[in-house]
């Protein structure tokens, strides 16, 4: 078991934040934890046939516009349709917990609608046997209307630091890859009771990292809790350079200069490395897997070819006996995209995302229905190996605890398959790469 793992009895949170002890058990047998960040899609738009078909979840097969109508959620193309998910996208389509404003965000007007579709099972198949044989979430939500770049500084430091969550756009200061603190862009951040346009940089304790002056405040990361824990970490993350390339806008590392700029930085691996260090059995205690474009699922890409992707981490792990035997996976998606789902975010929240949990102590064919967010796996991840929390809003996050039980026998792997892709697909994607910009706002 690493360093810091609980032992004796175990102390978790509950739903409504307290802490309670059990002695069900004399060790958390887990000793890695994984999570997988996908990229832009609602829980409703990839779970929710699937739940409405087993009754197992909260899912629905239609939505409301904001006329009144009733629209059936048709068939998603493989290719995901393009739809704005900016922070103010997201508040027009909650339109304040009515959940009916989808139609009027930019790219899903009617009579098409396409952002009022969902994927039938057959077309996710890796990813509904994990939903099938497992533990999901059907009530975990973004952090705050957030698109990938608010989503991903939550994902490391269970807070945005003052960001929007707007994605960060271009300036005339210079170019560099990414959307971090290397690529000379700029993001918008509340300041003084207005909006203002700061570097896209979460500087280090010492206040590097911007390349012009910032009022951005230093926080720490769960990798700062790690690394001062002595427990390992990886960060599998698109090209693992500072040259740029496919997926590195996804990458957090760059956010955060204390990662970019330190130590932290050697952790990084090119995000196809988590499935060699999963066959070998040496994985770290905690990885972070963000994926390159062609594996994404983001709008303007393959849904198949990502749950290919999905599945090959997955079947890395549990092929691995010793290695199954002591993970648990988290599998998630970083925005809304923005697909319609039914369901009112909590106050401050964003939009419900789907959240797979597989782990031979997840408990089988189990629905959790916990409000959870993206702060929860951090959670989790904290309460696992006895970390201190951040204190930014996984403090009180809910920690997935009723979806495990290790007391349990450890339940066994899922046979993966593989999705074969059209050429005639693959050609029209490459034809129609993905903008640097992360599709329209």
């Amino acid at each position: 078991m690493p360093s810091g793992a609980t032992t004796g009895p175990i102390t978790v949170t509950t739903p409504d934040g307290s802490a309670t002890s059990t002695d069900s058990f004399d060790a958390i047998p887990i000793e890695h934890v994984v999570v997988i960040y996908q990229e832009n899609h609602s829980f409703d738009n990839v779970l929710g046939a699937w739940c409405e078909k087993n009754h197992r979840c909260d899912g629905v097969t239609s939505g409301k516009t904001s006329t009144g109508r009733e629209v059936k959620l048709g068939t998603s193309p493989d290719v995901a349709p393009t739809v704005a998910h900016s922070h103010a996208a997201q508040l027009t389509a909650i339109d304040g917990g009515k959940m009916d404003g989808f139609d009027r965000i930019r790219g899903c007007k009617p009579p098409k609608y396409p952002c009022y579709v969902q994927y039938q099972p057959p077309q996710i198949p890796n990813l509904i046997a994990y939903a099938d044989a497992y533990a999901l979430s059907d009530a975990t939500f973004e952090d705050d209307t957030h698109m990938s770049f608010g989503s991903h500084l939550d994902l490391l430091a269970a807070t945005a630091d003052g960001f929007t969550g707007n994605n960060p756009q271009r300036t005339n200061f210079g170019k560099g890859p990414g959307w971090g603190c290397d690529s000379f862009r700029d993001a918008q951040y509340y300041f003084q009771s207005k909006t203002i346009l700061v570097p896209a940089c979460v500087p280090d304790q010492a206040g590097n990292g911007p390349y012009r002056s910032s009022p951005v405040s230093y926080v720490p990361t769960i990798l700062t809790r790690l690394e001062s824990a002595g427990i390992s970490f990886g960060l599998y993350l698109g090209p693992g350079n500072t040259a740029g390339g496919d997926g590195y806008n996804w990458a957090p590392c760059p956010y955060f200069y204390e990662c970019l700029g330190g130590s932290q930085a050697d952790r990084w691996h090119p995000a196809s490395q988590i499935l060699t260090d999963a066959s070998n059995g040496t994985l770290p205690a905690v990885s972070f897997v963000t994926p390159t474009g062609p594996n994404s699922q983001h709008n303007g890409n393959s849904m198949a070819q990502g749950d290919n992707w999905i599945g090959s981490i997955v079947s890395a792990i549990q092929r691995n006996e010793d290695l199954w035997r002591s993970t648990a996976i988290f599998i998630t998606y970083d925005d809304c995209g923005c697909f319609y789902d039914h369901v009112p975010p909590p106050s401050g929240r964003g939009i419900r995302v789907p959240m797979v949990i597989v782990s031979p102590y997840a408990r089988a064919e189990f629905t959790d229905h916990n409000p959870a967010r993206f702060d929860s796996m951090l959670a989790y991840i904290e309460h696992t190996f006895g970390l201190q929390s951040l204190g930014q809003g996984d403090a009180d996050a809910y920690d997935y605890a009723d979806a495990f039980d290790y007391g349990q026998i450890p339940l066994g792997g899922v046979r993966a398959v593989r999705t074969p892709i059209p050429r005639w697909e693959m050609r029209w994607i490459a034809a129609h790469p993905q903008s640097q910009e992360d599709g329209i706002t």
